[in-house]
């Protein structure tokens, strides 16, 4: 079996990494593609040897653009690849433009795509990663996907349930694997030093030595709802002025900082002597100063994931999520740009320890490290049985009707579906109760539940 993966942005190698990890060890055939459209090709290498990863086999090289020259760079790119190596699968992960254009090139060619973090729904069509993941899953064949939640959303947009394997989430196979790097390099963390922007002198850096703090507040800050939007931004920094009691740790983005200096507000954030602004920083650095923190306040996505893997209170500055399972879990809490919000939440989790507790031991949603290895043996599995190829169907359905069906007898999806000829899309329990949505794994037991059925007519 021949794999390829794109990957696009590092948050995608990072997190494909168990992936790859596992298609090595197993001796399978991997072909790497890398687009190469955020960095220049000696970082890009770079990168993937400070993960211990294997260079790319084609790097693209589309570099920055719009999003139209981006995703048809790739697009190019990327089927070229594929018509030249033959593959029997393409792995795609995330919401990026290398999957969308991955995706697309792929089921053009009708090779067969696996989309990794599939079904994460923010329900939000403003978000340009909104789209991607929604049209990645359009084109896709498996859905790895990392919560019952993510599957649920997948078959209330009627995707085929056995084509959904709930796997868990690579971040968490991430965190642990990076994380024993990180240790290796840096001796277990505590040497780790990062370059301070001075508050005084934008130019002169001063370094900022992280085991000599307590009470770390990590920040990241890089939507634009947020940066472009001064009342948000200014609210945002009123509240992180009377968190005192924090270290507050901030790798700037280059772009948030030049939109600060555009508001005005860069002082007044540099100037408050608990608030330490630091130049970008490496991931392996990025995941220590995260794993030494006290809590997190954030407006992306991954780090949502990665706070709660390593058991760290997480305010996310943002009025809607796709990672929801964190915020039902306990481990994530919506802020938006709210100050009175954020600084309920910060000072509950730095000063009540009931409060503290309740959010650090959550159980984690997204698995226990295990999920790249899930992936590549429901893609050895397939290939073996011969479910990769895409063929033209020589059985025409003529036609199917959805129905709710009430079950009160003792039988599994599976069975059902095999005696009633169809599609189990999802479950519902406690019907005349509080009703709950669970997804239709093959040995669920559906009695006394309603389900939403798909019939085939042939």
């Amino acid at each position: 079996m021949k794999i390829a993966i794109v990957l696009g942005t590092r948050p995608e190698i990072i997190k494909m990494a168990s992936v790859i990890d596992e298609i090595k060890l197993k001796g399978l055939n991997l072909v790497l593609i890398h687009t190469g459209q955020h960095y220049d090709h000696e970082m890009s290498d770079q990168f993937f040897s400070d993960l211990e990863l294997p260079a790319p086999d084609y790097n693209i090289g589309v570099g920055s653009g719009i999003h139209g020259e981006q995703t048809a760079l790739m697009l190019e790119g990327i089927e070229r690849v594929l018509i030249n190596e033959k593959v029997d699968i393409l792995l795609v992960q995330g919401d990026t433009n290398a999957v969308l254009a991955g995706a697309l090139a792929a089921s053009k060619l009708h090779i067969p795509v696996g989309h990794v973090e599939a079904g994460l729904r923010s329900f939000d069509d403003t978000m340009p990663e909104e789209i991607n993941r929604k049209v990645a899953d359009v084109c896709s064949r498996f859905y790895f996907v990392p919560t019952e939640q993510s599957a649920i959303n997948l078959s209330l947009e009627g995707i085929n349930r056995n084509k959904i394997f709930i796997t868990g989430n690579t971040i968490v196979d991430a965190c642990f694997r990076n994380l024993k790097i990180v240790k290796k390099k840096s001796n277990n963390g505590s040497s780790i030093e990062f370059a301070k922007i001075n508050e005084n002198d934008y130019n002169k850096d001063s370094l900022l030595k992280l085991n000599e703090l307590d009470n770390i507040l990590t920040l990241t800050l890089h939507r634009a709802e947020n940066v472009d939007n001064f009342d948000r931004l200014n609210n945002i920094i009123d509240a992180l002025a009377e968190l005192v009691d924090m270290n507050i740790i901030f790798p700037i983005h280059p772009r948030t900082k030049k939109t600060l200096e555009n508001f005005g507000l860069f002082s007044k954030l540099a100037n408050l002597k608990h608030v330490h602004i630091i130049k970008p920083v490496g991931y392996l650095d990025f995941l220590s100063l995260l794993s030494k923190s006290f809590m997190v306040l954030t407006d992306s996505g991954g780090i949502q994931e990665e706070a709660i893997t390593l058991n760290i209170p997480v305010l996310t500055l943002r009025y809607n999520t796709e990672r929801p399972e964190t915020i039902v879990a306990g481990g994530n809490i919506l802020v938006g740009s709210n100050k009175e919000k954020i600084l309920e939440k910060a000072k509950s989790i730095l000063y009540d320890e009931k409060f503290l507790n309740k959010m650090k031991n959550t159980v984690n949603p997204y698995g226990n490290g295990d999920s790249g290895k899930k992936i590549v043996d429901i893609l050895i599995n397939s290939y073996k049985n011969n479910e990769l190829k895409i063929e033209t169907p020589e059985d025409i359905m003529n036609s199917f009707s959805t129905e709710i069906i009430a079950i009160d007898e003792d039988t599994t999806v599976l069975n059902f579906e095999k005696k009633n000829n169809g599609n189990v899309k999802v479950v519902y329990t406690n019907f005349n109760d509080t009703p709950s949505i669970k997804f239709p794994l093959g040995d669920l037991n559906l009695k006394n539940k309603f389900i939403i059925f798909d019939r085939y007519k042939n």
